[in-house]
């Protein structure tokens, strides 16, 4: 084997580093990036959507679980999505560059536990979504809920929500005395501001 291409490739030119060192450099910056964990940003009230679109442009692997449910207007009922968890946003991204992300409008803060920003494991963020998958369309109600029936004979009345099965809920109507079997589509939950 001839020695000269290796004495080519390991001569110092004016400006240029030896040919070894460009490979190790080229090696480090296409090596795979380690997998990032999922991390949780606080933001402003109502600002889940704006802050997931200006993440998605900044091109940062966002996750903001919306949920579809019911919301009655004076004349009519409407599907509206809404954040599962009210002022949070899941995001994965490299830990040493999380703090860049305070500078996004709307981000509040890095969430942290025991002194560190909180990790939420993939596994919790399969079970958001499968449980989104589940819920699909449907108000998350709850035994204990304060409910109000939306249709049929018994229309506007209250109700105490004493269990949840799959399609129905069974409501204690206190002005009734009686327990009730009704269609979860026909119960709206009742806010704690009413």
């Amino acid at each position: 084997m001839s020695d000269s291409p290796r004495k080519e490739n390991t001569k110092n030119k004016v400006g240029s580093a030896p040919a070894a060192q460009i490979t190790v450099a080229e090696h480090i910056t296409t090596a795979p990036h380690p997998k990032t964990n999922w991390y949780v940003l606080y933001t402003a009230a109502r600002a889940e959507k704006k802050v997931e679109s200006r993440l998605l442009e900044m091109g940062v692997k966002v996750f903001l679980p919306i949920h579809r449910c019911k919301r009655r207007w004076s004349d009519r009922i409407k599907l509206v999505e809404m954040p599962l968890f009210k002022s949070y946003v899941f995001v994965q991204y490299p830990e040493h560059k999380l703090r860049s992300l305070l500078l996004i409008p709307g981000v509040s803060r890095i969430v942290f536990y025991l002194q560190r920003p909180a990790v939420v494991r993939e596994n919790e963020i399969q079970a958001i979504k499968e449980f989104l998958d589940i819920s699909r369309d449907r108000e998350i109600i709850l035994q204990g809920d304060t409910v109000e029936i939306i249709s049929g004979a018994l229309e506007s009345k209250t109700g105490e929500v004493l269990k949840v099965d799959k399609d129905v809920v069974i409501l204690r109507l206190q002005e009734l005395g009686a327990k009730i079997y009704v269609s979860l589509l026909e119960v709206n939950k009742v806010s704690k501001a009413k």
